[in-house]
């Protein structure tokens, strides 16, 4: 497979040929410790002192002024932390800028959070610095400055000379993360008296990087041992990686400002081929005080998230704002800097290196100028006979989660918003409206007479799968599975569908429409018409009607003390739709796709088989697990119930590979929105890892039903669904009445 044209260069770069050639004698044969006396050591420790040398000569400092460490944030950590402590007794407060790095920006959070005095400097329109705004912040407690010296997103170069200066003049110290700087402009200059680099930024290896601490100031260590490094940080010294960040400093020394001219060169010709084709496009950062590599563009009505979803698989950059549940998150530093949400929203960065050529550039602007074109354009040529001729080969190499920026219930709205929201709508009281907006069930319920009540449910999403048949059918079973929660029989079905034509044929929304026929047939009903809009992206969904006894409804809040939880399907489908979409389940189990073949069948299952072994069990709630996870549907029910519960963590029956991706951090957005959200109704027991209790948020697609029954028959309850080939796990227990508060352990 052909590799997408590298254009994320701020992010990481490759290393350099001649560092891997410096680092292979340190990896191929045997080699001492730094610290030992006898010879091995001594060739190891030359190295290591080599090494600092070339760092050191790359920042104009001396040799014993810097420090290793194992990259740019354990950098940011030691000078900040390290200073805030040392100097805890001249003052407490610490002067930063709104654009950093989260390296610097979460460490600031963190000492802020410890009883320190934090000020965030806004920044022009530019990115830059407010010298003004830095003068006046400063107080007699003032002990740190730290900023930036260049946006790692807009490529904006603070002053950092002049800060120092102004720095220096009240007597206080002046830190600045150079890790995006270094290799691509002068670091010799700055005037700070810490300075913090990374090595995979410059051509060196991921893993290792370097502080600069002037002499004479004195820094608190954070890692606790024997006396490395001039005893400011414990443990033995990666003598390889040491050596290929020094060796790739001497290189970025060397070949400063041929690199520097050729990473511009390519910037601006990036820009003038986009611009031509896309005049409306708006430059951000500095015009001139900039990152000669770094090209920062919104492309203003179009979320980036699905430019870089059409161009991933040719063309690799980053974008100004995360994609979440449904939205989009705008970074800290177009926030700071007041760009327009519509162009945030639209922001790509761009970063050029040493090794990107001008044919890569050329291809890439075309790759991007006709991707935009298409996100832009309302209709497309039905007439067009190439389209025509080649709408079977596209069918065919449709990736249908390419052309979303989020995958499925994942994409849902924040819960946070929809329940602020809904407040502010009026309550429902209608004698006929059984459940309503009012309420967090699963679907409205309004009777027609004393023995029937119209249920109904309306449910969509974007792709959560490459196949454009099983999206439909896995849409499909997640609307009807509203249906079974409240223990409802399901009618007829109406499509609602948004779809690209512009971007995708229209075969792929017939194989759609076909997978959601064949599962609602399955069910037992028919799709009987529906609704069809242009859509940038492509969105499926069902509105089902289904039909119950009025005195039968499994509403959410009929939770009673003492009653048993039990869980119908396993969790984690966000979390491995995600690994799915990021290409990294293939190689999972050695190259087997066990875990999403378990995966697709787990979506694909209807709840129908469960839903009917309820009617034979006092129920006293139900909820389907969707897109506010595990936890997030389980709070519902008990907020509705005004009780509390305990969520036994091991019982929770998980799909295969779903623990080693979270702990591998492939984390949906909407998973970090739902575990957000419920945080305030948790107690965790303190043996439980960050990842699990992730998982127990995951943002789920067609997942299981959560049923509340009495314990006394849940033992049976768990038999008559294993007896459907049902696997029933009782992962918790409502323990009495409360507001909702859930304790896992």
């Amino acid at each position: 497979m052909k590799q997408p044209i590298y254009l994320d260069y701020n992010a990481t770069t490759p290393v350099h040929p001649e560092v891997t050639e410096a680092i292979r004698p340190y990896l191929e044969s045997y080699f001492g410790n730094p610290s030992s006396a006898h010879l091995y050591g001594a060739a190891a420790r030359t190295a290591v002192e080599k090494a600092r040398a070339q760092v050191a000569s790359l920042l104009g400092c001396y040799n014993h002024e810097i420090i290793f460490t194992s990259g740019g944030s354990e950098s940011n950590n030691m000078a900040i932390k390290g200073i805030a402590r040392q100097y805890r007794s001249k003052g407490n407060h610490i002067i930063t800028s709104s654009i950093e790095h989260p390296a610097v920006y979460e460490v600031c959070k963190y000492l802020e959070n410890n009883g320190f005095r934090i000020t965030w400097l806004p920044v022009d329109d530019t990115g830059m610095v407010l010298l003004d705004a830095l003068e006046k912040a400063i107080a007699t407690d003032t002990i740190l400055i730290t900023i930036m010296h260049a946006n790692n997103e807009v490529g904006t170069i603070q002053p950092v000379r002049e800060i120092a200066t102004i720095a220096h003049a009240h007597n206080i110290l002046f830190h600045t993360d150079a890790a995006q700087s270094a290799g691509k402009i002068p670091v010799n200059d700055t005037g700070a008296d810490l300075i913090s680099l990374a090595g995979h930024k410059l051509y060196a290896p991921k893993g290792v990087g370097a502080l600069y601490i002037k002499e004479g100031v004195q820094v608190e260590k954070l890692i606790h041992g024997a006396d490395h490094e001039h005893n400011l940080r414990a443990g033995t010294e990666n003598v390889a990686l040491i050596v290929g960040l020094g060796n790739a400093c001497e290189l970025a020394a060397r070949d400063l400002e041929e690199n520097a001219a050729h990473a511009q060169k390519m910037r601006d010709l990036l820009y003038q081929e986009i611009q031509a084709d896309i005049p409306e496009i708006r430059l951000n950062g500095h015009p001139e005080k900039r990152l000669p590599n770094t090209l920062s563009v919104s492309f203003p009505g179009i979320d980036a998230n699905l430019i870089l979803s059409e161009i991933s698989s040719e063309v690799a950059a980053s974008a100004g704002a995360a994609c979440h549940t449904g939205g989009a998150d705008i970074s800290p530093t177009l926030t700071a800097m007041h760009i327009p949400f519509e162009a945030a929203r639209g922001t790509i960065r761009f970063s050029t290196g040493k090794y990107t050529t001008e044919e890569e550039i050329l291809r890439a602007a075309e790759i991007l100028s006709d991707t935009v074109h298409k996100l832009q354009t309302k209709e497309r040529n039905q007439n067009s006979e190439l389209e025509t001729q080649n709408s079977e080969l596209k069918t065919q190499n449709s990736k249908l989660t390419q052309f979303t920026a989020g995958l499925g219930c994942a994409c849902k709205l924040r819960p946070q918003a929809l329940e602020e929201i809904l407040q502010a709508f009026p309550t429902t009281f209608h004698p006929d409206i059984l459940v309503g907006l009012n309420e967090s069930d699963d679907a409205a319920v309004y009777r027609i007479n004393d023995e029937q009540a119209i249920v109904q449910t309306l449910d969509f999403f974007t792709p959560i799968v490459d196949d454009p048949y099983t999206f439909g059918a896995i849409a499909a079973a997640n609307a009807l599975s509203d249906i079974y929660a409240m223990g409802a029989k399901p009618l007829f079905a109406l499509n609602i569908v948004g779809f690209p034509t512009n971007r995708l044929p229209i075969e792929v929304l017939k194989q759609i429409l076909q997978g959601a026929v064949d599962k609602a047939a399955e069910a037992g009903i028919q799709i009987i018409g529906g609704h069809t809009v242009e859509d940038p992206e492509p969105k499926f969904g069902m509105a089902v009607t289904g039909i119950i006894h009025p005195d039968k409804i499994l509403k959410n809040n009929g939770n009673q003390p003492g009653d048993v939880l039990v869980l119908t399907k396993p969790i984690g489908t966000g979390i491995l739709t995600t690994a799915m979409k990021r290409g990294l389940l293939e190689p999972w189990n050695s190259g087997t796709l066990e875990p999403w073949n378990k995966t697709l069948v787990t979506m694909l299952a209807l709840n129908k088989e469960a839903a009917e072994v309820m009617q034979s069990f006092p129920v006293s709630a139900c909820t389907d697990i969707t897109g506010f996870g595990l936890l997030g549907h389980l709070k519902e029910m008990l907020v509705a119930s005004n009780m509390d519960a305990e969520v036994y963590a091991k019982n929770v029956p998980l799909l295969p590979g779903t623990e080693d991706m979270a702990a591998a951090n492939v984390i949906p957005g909407g998973t970090l929105n739902n575990f957000e959200f419920i945080s305030p109704y948790i107690v965790w027991a303190e043996n439980i890892p960050e990842f699990r209790k992730l998982i127990l948020c995951d943002a789920q697609t067609s997942g299981g039903l959560l049923v509340s029954l009495p314990e006394s028959h849940a033992g049976e309850f768990v038999k008559r669904l294993a007896g459907q080939g049902i696997t029933g796990a009782i992962i918790g227990k409502v323990i009495s009445q409360g507001e909702g508060l859930i304790t896992v352990i």
